[in-house]
């Protein structure tokens, strides 16, 4: 009997790494104010996440390198170069250190809406165990350092997260003709703009366009294995973005509420839908958190062993010392609560930056001769990849301005 999961590959990574608490927080907020109506928003980011997503994978597996090591082998020496790399590593690397506490913190809101909050306290300080629990799941599984073993619980997670999210759209019982129209036709509801933007940017994100260069040849090594490839990212990114869609959805059933995240949309659910419901959300927003808490200092870690030249493998010293060190970071920023504001509003404006600079460089890559031969980019793909490349210069000044408080 045919194996139907034998082609899957990193696209199931890609797919958990872009579904983590903060996109679920976004979608959770647009279905509530907006309802169905910026369904076409995601439709955007999926065709604008699946051709970015396929350029650094072709790169990735063609190249036999990762992103980073391919930018260090590829731009000309000098400032340029080191600008980039520069700012490569202070986006991701302690972008991801900053942001793994909010990974760590969505799952810990998913295990507390399936029940007890997980809080110890030693005298005057509150210890939350239930971070600690994901922090010690996923060094294990860092640690362990095979990829086939990361494929295998990632398309797990993926599978959970996708079931929590559909059947409790399900449950919501959605007008199907409404969200068709919605999903394809667009429209732009008063004081839309910013949420369209924010939508769009929590789906196109920039450390996946590293992780996944670096995967993808851990999958396949013959440049004949690039359909599969392909298959396997427009799959898995089609997938990811449906389940944002019914996040959108679900929330879009308590539309007006006053809710402000995730947790507070399980427990809104319980009293109309059941107890079924906040158990989806729980497990949902759990296996999202988790994931992310995962593949973002997976992610750092190819990042810096790519772009300091550190050796190579997931078990060599520099790259686990590279990923413990984030982990470790996140674990206790999410168990005392702890929010570094600045470090966050840094890494903010370094990502703003570096996804329309990275947009630009894999369409510059994705046209090297020398780099790609025949599967560099078609005319065809070089007109929509300058589209999506306006998308991300716009996402990236979004990303600026609200931080300097301007938006």
């Amino acid at each position: 009997m045919r194996n139907p999961f034998k082609n899957i590959g990193p696209g199931a990574l890609i797919a958990a790494a872009f579904i983590g608490p903060g996109t679920v927080t976004v979608c959770t907020l647009a279905g509530i104010k907006y309802g169905y109506t910026l369904l076409w928003a995601m439709t955007l980011s999926i065709i604008a996440t699946i051709v970015l997503q396929e350029t650094a994978a072709r790169i990735g597996l063609v190249s036999q390198k990762g992103l980073s090591q391919v930018l260090r082998t590829q731009l000309p020496e000098g400032m340029l170069r080191k600008f980039i790399l520069g700012l490569v590593l202070a986006a991701i690397v302690i972008g991801n250190a900053a942001y793994e506490g909010g990974n760590i913190s969505g799952g810990v809101l998913g295990l507390q809406a399936l029940g007890s909050s997980g809080i110890y306290s030693v005298g005057a300080v509150s210890i939350n165990l239930y971070s600690l629990l994901i922090g010690g799941i996923a060094f294990v599984l860092l640690y362990i350092g095979n990829y086939k073993v990361l494929e295998k619980v990632f398309l797990v997670l993926v599978i959970l997260m996708s079931l929590s999210f559909v059947i409790t759209a399900i449950l919501t019982k959605p007008d199907v003709l409404g969200l068709l129209k919605s999903s394809f036709i667009p429209s732009f509801p008063k004081d839309s703009i910013l949420m369209i933007v924010a939508l769009v940017g929590t789906t196109v994100v920039p450390y996946n366009l590293f992780l996944h260069a670096s995967l993808v040849n851990q999958k396949w090594k013959n440049k004949a294995d690039l359909p599969a490839a392909r298959k396997d990212t427009i799959v898995a990114v089609i997938l990811g973005g449906l389940v944002s869609m019914c996040v959108i959805i679900a929330a879009s059933s308590l539309s007006g509420e006053n809710i402000d995240s995730a947790a507070g949309l399980a427990q809104s659910l319980e009293p109309l839908y059941g107890s079924a419901a906040r158990y989806c959300i729980g497990l949902g927003l759990f296996a999202a958190g988790i994931t992310s808490a995962i593949t973002a200092p997976l992610a750092a870690a190819y990042v810096a062993q790519g772009c300091l030249n550190l050796g190579h493998g997931l078990k060599s010293r520099n790259f686990r010392l590279i990923w413990m060190s984030i982990l470790t970071v996140g674990v206790l920023l999410a168990t005392f609560g702890i929010k570094p504001i600045q470090i966050i509003q840094f890494a903010q404006i370094a990502n703003g930056i570096l996804l329309p600079v990275i947009a630009g460089i894999l369409i510059w890559l994705a046209n090297q001769e020398d780099l790609l031969g025949i599967y560099r980019n078609s005319k065809v793909k070089n007109s929509i990849s300058l589209i999506i490349l306006a998308i991300t210069l716009i996402l990236g000044v979004r990303a600026i301005l609200s931080v300097l408080g301007i938006l």
